[in-house]
């Protein structure tokens, strides 16, 4: 749609610190032609109110209990009619920036320049004067995926021993299993239980070049192998790194997989 460079934009600020929130609503509107339509705490909260209050531009945290800004982004794609102008407000280190510099999706990095914010709006008022913006919402796609994915990574994962909960880093992690309805970790220091209700809400949290599924009940960390014990029927068994030398089966499936990593 075209739009004059001095049509006031309807902007919409999401972050879940409200001292962060109301910084940068107050340096938006010293900016002037901006109107901030909305705020959001959320993700939820974030989705909601693009609804309700249809802003030009979404100023959007990316480090956020519950959905993410990533995952919010992904969300207010799907829907055509509307997608606002995304702003990413973010911590992340210099090559996540570069990256998205080179898909033409602009962002600020915490705590907030005033040069670099106005930078921004034009920016985005410069997105929104496309007549067609579709190649460009196709290379956000791409982005939020790509930026969606390294996100959910977690370089820490909380262990319940007792009645603590307890931060191992993921690399630490020999071996999860399921046991009893509930998800076992095992560490070289610490056993106990997850808070994921399923292997695969762990997996998906973690490199998947480094854990794999080895049998439905168990994930292996693959360079916390100690040992490749021949089985039955040309299958294997992993014994482990921990302090029991713990075996654990490998399916069928996953056995070809393992034969090629390992060159057997």
């Amino acid at each position: 749609m075209n739009q004059p460079a001095t049509l006031v934009l309807r902007v919409m600020v999401v972050d879940d610190e409200q001292l962060a929130r109301e910084e940068l609503c107050y340096q938006l509107e010293r900016l002037g032609e901006v109107e901030v339509v909305a705020q959001a705490g959320n993700g939820l909260e974030a989705l909601s109110a693009v609804e309700r209050s249809q802003p030009d531009v979404v100023f959007l945290d990316i480090q956020m209990p519950g959905l993410n800004g990533f995952e919010v982004a992904r969300r207010l794609l799907e829907n055509p009619d509307h997608t606002p102008a995304l702003v990413f407000v973010t911590a992340f280190d210099q090559h996540a920036v570069e990256a998205f510099e080179v898909n033409a999706v602009d962002y600020l990095l915490k705590p907030v320049d005033a040069g670099r914010l106005e930078q921004a709006l034009v920016r985005a008022r410069r997105r929104l004067s496309l007549d067609r913006p579709g190649p460009l919402n196709d290379q956000l796609e791409q982005l939020v995926k790509m930026m969606s994915n390294r996100q959910i990574r977690r370089d820490q994962v909380a262990v319940k021993v007792g009645e603590r909960f307890l931060l191992v880093h993921a690399e630490e992690i020999i071996y999860a299993s399921l046991a009893d309805e509930s998800i076992n970790i095992v560490t070289g220091q610490v056993t106990g239980t997850s808070n994921y209700r399923t292997l695969d809400e762990l997996q998906a949290r973690l490199d998947p070049e480094v854990f794999w599924r080895v049998h439905r009940s168990h994930l292996v960390n693959i360079n916390k192998i100690k040992e490749i014990v021949p089985w039955f029927s040309r299958n294997y068994i992993l014994r482990m790194k921990d302090a029991k030398g713990t075996e654990i089966p490998v399916s069928r499936a996953q056995t070809k997989r393992l034969r090629e990593y390992l060159k057997l």
